[in-house]
């Protein structure tokens, strides 16, 4: 399997390729006022309005920085029913791939309830790399606001 490797701060993080849609530079984002703070904003990509979560503030507090690396990855974010919709994140340094099977990745030991996106843990070079799980970012109070239409 392929993953996309970022930071949040000095951490390394993976997301599986296969829940990405395409990787964005920054783009100007429309605030939304009345939402989590980590809610970056909107903006429309081919057509269709595309809320954009921080997962740096997400996670940390912090927000990302705009750094050249810094990009908006699309995801595909499951929705009930038989489709997803995109899900813009703002990732820092976001420029590499790693090539891992699933076995290589084991439980990190610890209780995520409060980040139940935080997934199993490999090993590199790097040091530990804890994987994101892309369905389990939004609770379900900010699922229904960024995606009205879904929860309807």
């Amino acid at each position: 399997m392929l993953f996309l490797l970022f930071q949040i701060g000095q951490d390394h993080y993976a997301l599986d390729t296969r829940q990405v849609a395409v990787v964005l530079p920054l783009v100007k984002l429309k605030q939304m006022p009345a939402t989590a703070p980590w809610v970056a904003g909107v903006f429309t990509y081919r057509g269709q309005s595309v809320p954009v979560i921080d997962l740096s503030q997400l996670a940390t507090g912090k927000p990302s920085r705009q750094r050249l690396s810094t990009r908006i990855v699309l995801v595909h974010y499951p929705a009930p029913g038989p489709d997803s919709r995109l899900l813009g994140l703002v990732l820092e340094k976001a420029s590499e791939i790693m090539r891992r099977a699933p076995s290589e990745f084991r439980d990190s030991g610890l209780d995520h309830g409060a980040a139940p996106y935080l997934g199993p843990v490999t090993d590199d070079a790097r040091g530990l790399i804890q994987s994101v799980q892309v369905q389990d970012l939004l609770p379900p109070e900010v699922r229904a606001q960024l995606f009205p239409s879904v929860e309807a």
